[in-house]
């Protein structure tokens, strides 16, 4: 019987120390209305940021490497597309791209 006594006192204080609800929770706003309003739903979302990512991408696109600018003409056209399979994209520009020939 007393370790009946003892196992439920320490059970309720087992309860009481895990179910306890603190002053800080209760100052949260968001206990007493947990759903946002429409406007400030995104309000954590920075515009900028999103605008400023898009805006590097294009500046990206447009300041190509010399190489990847050799790379994407070579594999526009079919036979250097396949001399650069057996010899590389250097090698295939070189040899389609890199003589000028003047009539």
């Amino acid at each position: 019987m007393r370790t009946l006594v003892i196992l439920t006192l320490l059970a309720v204080l087992v309860m009481a120390a895990t179910c306890y609800e603190s002053h800080e929770s209760m100052e949260s706003h968001e206990y007493l209305n947990p759903f946002l309003n429409r406007r400030r739903a995104n309000d954590f979302i920075q515009a900028d940021t999103r605008l400023r990512a898009i805006t590097q991408e294009r500046i990206r696109e447009r300041s190509k490497a010399p190489q990847e600018h050799q790379r994407e003409l070579c594999e526009d056209y079919y036979p250097c597309e396949m001399y650069a399979f057996r010899h590389g994209y250097a090698a295939a520009y070189k040899h389609y791209f890199g003589r000028r020939r003047t009539k």
